[in-house]
């Protein structure tokens, strides 16, 4: 059985399929705000993205899949004690605006979550490496709402109509900057967990950002437009059909582990 989204394959069946997905540091999480630490040693994050090669625009089947092939990143501060590099991005969404993010607040819930995946350089010779051992990435987790339409995320959406289906990759023709995902407010919330799709590895410290990304209706509705198969295989008969509509793992137990909270003091703009 592959892994999915619907309830035949979703993520209530992926322990059967990935042990590790039962294990106690699982995410996402709901972060409730009342039970976070507060933490003096933390920092605000450093980001830094010089000449960022975005080379291929993907279709995975669970998602879009942005790859990093060039340029300099570096990502430090926080509760990170090595350099982390840029990997990947991707998205979780939901088939309505009340539902898709992964995390969540206090319980409430965004239209979709945008992952920059990045690896622990100083510690681990590949990404694959970093990604199965602890302490090995680092996930920046924006949560994004509906707004006005986010440049930066056109250049991913206008793609979208050339990787429908499942295996589908397209060269991504014009440079892309992350840094502009990136909320101006620096407050993020921060726990030891995992990746959120099988083999769901727990290898990520989370960085998950308090203020929301903007993006328009039309462009979430281009993520939902995306299919689930490969083009040589029968679509799905399951009730997602195979639409990727939906995407999102709900909230795992957060069992013995501590979220942190670092917050800005700038304000929100």
């Amino acid at each position: 059985m592959v892994w999915g989204y619907a309830k035949g394959n979703g993520p209530a069946t992926w322990p059967s399929l990935f042990p590790v997905a039962g294990g106690s540091r699982q995410s996402p999480i709901d972060i409730k705000c009342r039970g976070c630490c507060e933490d003096s040693k933390l920092n605000r994050l450093q980001v830094a993205y010089q000449g960022i090669h975005v080379s291929e625009l993907s279709n995975t089947g669970s998602s879009w899949k942005a790859q990093v092939s060039g340029g300099e990143s570096c990502l430090t501060g926080g509760p990170l004690g090595n350099k982390y590099v840029l990997e990947q991005f991707h998205c979780h969404w939901g088939r309505t605006n009340d539902t898709g993010s992964e995390h969540t607040i206090d319980g409430q819930k965004f239209p979709a979550e945008l992952h920059l995946v990045h690896w622990n350089k100083d510690l681990f010779g590949s990404f694959a490496e970093a990604a199965a051992s602890d302490g090995g990435l680092a996930v920046l987790g924006i949560f994004l709402t509906i707004g006005q339409e986010h440049d930066e995320m056109n250049k991913i959406v206008k793609l979208l109509p050339f990787i429908q289906h499942k295996g589908q990759a397209i060269t991504i023709p014009e440079p892309i900057n992350p840094l502009a995902f990136l909320p101006k407010n620096g407050s993020y919330f921060t726990y030891p967990g995992s990746l959120t799709t099988p083999p769901c590895y727990e290898s990520v410290t989370w960085l998950v950002y308090g203020q929301p990304l903007q993006v328009s209706e039309g462009q979430l509705d281009a993520f939902r437009a995306m299919k689930s198969y490969h083009p040589s295989e029968c679509c799905p008969q399951d009730e997602l059909e195979g639409c990727l509509v939906e995407n999102y793992r709900p909230p795992c137990p957060l069992n013995e582990r501590v979220v942190k909270v670092y917050r800005d003091s700038q304000e929100e703009e």
